[in-house]
């Protein structure tokens, strides 16, 4: 079963469950896959959002609440910030094991090997190999500066 219809699956169960908090953030996860897909109409990729695609939506859904539970523990708003926490697990129920440091480690140095990166001007190719094989996998905003450290 795809991702699409994981989320289609779980938004079903909440809805005969009566699951407000649940199924309001899988209609937030599909409106957001929603866009994707018209976003694309136009365009010479018209099959819609990928597996792929999905996860990468669904890793910036979850770093844009975990700054806003930051943001709403700076001031104050404790119970915002449980709310978004809330969406953040509910979100990665549907994104894949994250890589524990060592893997991320091996997995650097094997795209590094695989691009046969020499310099800091590959670094987009590794990181582009990184987010084909691993997306959802890892946090890619701090996997750059560590490239960034091993090919500096």
């Amino acid at each position: 079963m795809g991702l699409r219809e994981r989320i289609n699956t779980a938004l079903k169960t909440a809805m005969k469950e009566k699951d407000s908090a649940r199924l309001g953030t899988l209609r937030l996860i599909n409106a957001a896959i929603k866009d994707q897909d018209i976003a694309r109409r136009g365009s010479e990729d018209d099959t819609g959002v990928s597996d792929a695609d999905i996860l990468g939506i669904l890793g910036k859904m979850t770093k844009q609440r975990q700054e806003s539970v930051r943001a709403y523990e700076e001031g104050g708003r404790l119970d915002l910030a449980e709310r978004e926490r809330q969406e953040v697990a509910i979100i990665e129920e549907f994104l894949p094991q994250q890589l524990s440091d060592d893997d991320v480690e091996a997995a650097i140095d094997a795209a590094i090997a695989d691009v046969g990166a020499t310099s800091i001007r590959d670094m987009g190719k590794i990181m582009g190999k990184l987010k084909q094989k691993y997306t959802g996998q890892m946090d890619f905003g701090a996997v750059g500066p560590r490239v960034k450290a091993k090919l500096g």
